[in-house]
């Protein structure tokens, strides 16, 4: 009985938790593209996978724009030969006050954060449907579902693309494509380091009461992209130490 190969695009892979999630689907047999803007890192992240037996590549991309999402789609279609599995996961993060955000951040952030993932998955999911088999998994945060000082932008954000995980939801699973998202909590990130005490803070007040690892948001994933989730479609996985269940 032949094993099926899975083709996967991860975006902001080159580091975090896009690099964990590229480096666990790798570890189970997923051929994976490592997407990202830092090509030393994303090639030494690809010579890594493979030097434990995995097939990836790198591909360079900045998804600010609609044309751009589209063309690392197109790119990524023309390596793997398929898509199979799609993983939104590239973002920028910041905090601070509505009043002094300015319109310039404002358009910076929902391009990288919404734009980018909406036209790639414009692009992937009807070919998934067209071929009876995909998975999409959104990366969100648990700033979409609860206020937060100064996570009024940010949060609006990923909210946006959980609203989105669930239409996609509606819209591909006839089609055998499932949509879900994963909402991590505070994680500790080599992004994260210069929050500080403000992490660990955060971290105190979910019931686990310890920052996540990038790990944990990784094996969510790897079990969304799987057969066995087959039947999970538009759910929100929250990997946050319980921080939005209380």
């Amino acid at each position: 009985m032949s094993t099926i190969i899975r083709n996967a695009l991860v975006t902001g892979a080159t580091s975090g938790i896009g690099q964990v999630i590229a480096e666990t689907l790798a570890a189970r047999g997923v051929r994976v593209i490592v997407s990202g803007r830092d090509a030393a890192r994303g090639n030494e992240i690809v010579k890594n996978i493979r030097a434990r037996g995995g097939d990836a590549r790198f591909q360079a991309a900045d998804l600010a724009t609609a044309a751009a999402a589209s063309d690392l789609a197109k790119v990524s279609e023309k390596l793997l030969g398929s898509v199979d599995i799609l993983v939104n996961n590239a973002g920028i993060y910041s905090f601070g006050p509505t009043a002094e955000t300015t319109a310039a951040a404002f358009d910076t952030m929902f391009a990288s954060n919404v734009r980018g993932p909406y036209f790639l998955t414009a692009r992937l999911a009807p070919m998934m449907a067209a071929r009876g088999w995909g998975r999409i998994v959104n990366i969100t945060t648990m700033a979409a579902r609860i206020g937060m000082v100064g996570g009024a932008l940010y949060g609006s954000t990923k909210a946006a693309l959980q609203l989105l995980t669930q239409s996609w939801a509606a819209e591909f699973g006839p089609s055998g494509v499932t949509v879900n998202a994963v909402a991590p909590g505070p994680i500790r990130t080599p992004g994260t380091v210069s929050m500080g005490d403000a992490l660990e803070q955060l971290a105190k007040t979910t019931p686990v009461g310890r920052p996540g690892t990038p790990a944990e948001v990784a094996d969510a994933v790897a079990f969304l992209t799987s057969d066995s989730a087959a039947y999970v479609n538009g759910a929100t996985i929250a990997i946050d130490g319980g921080r939005t269940a209380v």
